[in-house]
């Protein structure tokens, strides 16, 4: 009797966890959004700004950081980490690190981006000088540097927190910002396995496999947030970030962003194949033609900032007072730049011919403003930089 009673048991609360998890993906909408990696351009768009538990997408914050200590040499890739009680005891996703053991660095961000180990996620959190708490205040601060408005890191590895929140759109930012900031590391995002302890552990992110030019970055999910990814491919020189948040099966999550990322290259292809318009075309000096649009290649630099949000809010402020239809029509364009061990982010307009630069600076200098006159070279805008 005791024995049908347990079994009873275990089928009403059973039945009572499927009905919870049934109630959560009825109420759950799709968040998505992809843009063109290198200009930062908005391909598709839908419910982009609706924050929602991120799941394991979380991680992609803690190599961010983690790949900001390898640059500045704070840690090296062959350190070895101390597994600490509470990196132990993290639930699954895990590789199993026993207390008092040690990882290197290099094995823990290779779990992270593989096996989305959550207990590797505390040990680089913790291995950073951090306890994990502080290290998630980190990761937030971090996370408004670079333009993501909307979110709030609780933990390093996206284990379920209410107050853990973020956006598709910010995690398009942090996508862009790991393939711009750190191409070096960006590479290790297409790792299709990873051998430790003698156990070999497979990449939960199949577009890898199946996605002609797919090369990274994450998956994630979790009962309340249900399956998300963050993917970046490339094909004929044209690169996509796609994001899409709150699916109910993994099938579903990847055929949608797979779709999204065919269209958005397919565009992105069809665009490079329209002629550039000849500016010069009735001059009749023909040598003037081979210039194109050589005229717009000038900005004016506006500032310099210790963070990405500040340059970029400066120079979306400027744009914005000025009024004149050449700087409505700029591109904001912010520059990271090496100085010392710091990193400075040159906030620039662009996209002007010589003389509308000029005219720029001088009214800005007459509102007592600094700025100079750069001639662009090469835009390498961090994606979203022109976005309000």
């Amino acid at each position: 009797m005791n024995r049908i009673i347990q079994i009873i048991s275990f089928i009403i609360i059973s039945f009572s966890i499927f009905n919870i998890s049934d109630a959560n993906a009825a109420r759950r909408t799709i968040s998505s959004i992809m843009i063109d990696a290198e200009t930062g351009t908005v391909l598709y768009s839908s419910n982009a700004d609706e924050r929602r538990a991120p799941a394991s997408l979380t991680k992609m914050m803690t190599l961010y950081i983690t790949f900001n200590a390898l640059d500045k040499g704070i840690i090296k890739m062959e350190d070895m980490l101390p597994v600490s009680r509470t990196a132990a005891n993290r639930s699954p996703s895990k590789l199993g690190l026993k207390i008092g053991e040690k990882i290197k660095v290099r094995d823990a961000i290779m779990a992270l981006i593989v096996k989305s180990a959550n207990d590797c996620a505390t040990v680089l959190a913790e291995g950073l000088g951090y306890s994990e708490e502080k290290f998630a205040q980190t990761m937030t601060q971090v996370a408004k540097e670079l333009g993501m408005k909307n979110t709030t890191f609780k933990n390093a590895s996206g284990l379920p927190n209410r107050h853990q929140k973020s956006t598709a759109r910010d995690m398009a930012v942090l996508g862009a910002a790991i393939y711009h900031h750190y191409p070096q590391y960006y590479k290790l995002f297409s790792t299709k396995k990873f051998t430790y302890n003698g156990r070999t552990y497979y990449t939960h992110n199949h577009l890898l496999k199946s996605f002609s030019g797919a090369d990274g970055l994450k998956t994630g999910f979790t009962n309340a947030a249900g399956y998300n990814i963050v993917t970046s491919a490339e094909r004929d020189g044209n690169r996509v970030i796609a994001v899409t948040m709150g699916h109910n099966t993994i099938k579903e999550r990847d055929k949608q962003i797979a779709n999204m990322m065919n269209k958005g290259l397919k565009k992105l292809a069809l665009a490079d194949n329209i002629p550039t318009p000849n500016l010069y075309a009735q001059t009749t000096n023909s040598g003037n033609s081979k210039k194109l649009l050589a005229e717009k290649n000038w900005g004016v630099q506006v500032g310099a900032f210790s963070n990405y949000a500040k340059a970029r809010n400066y120079a979306l402020s400027i744009r914005q007072q000025v009024n004149m239809s050449s700087v409505r029509n700029s591109i904001v364009d912010i520059e990271p730049t090496n100085k010392g061990a710091a990193i400075v982010y040159r906030s620039k307009l662009i996209g002007f011919e010589k003389n509308e630069a000029d005219k720029t600076c001088n009214r800005l200098k007459k509102t007592n403003k600094s700025c100079i006159v750069v001639e662009v070279i090469e835009n390498k805008q961090l994606a979203m930089a022109d976005k309000k």
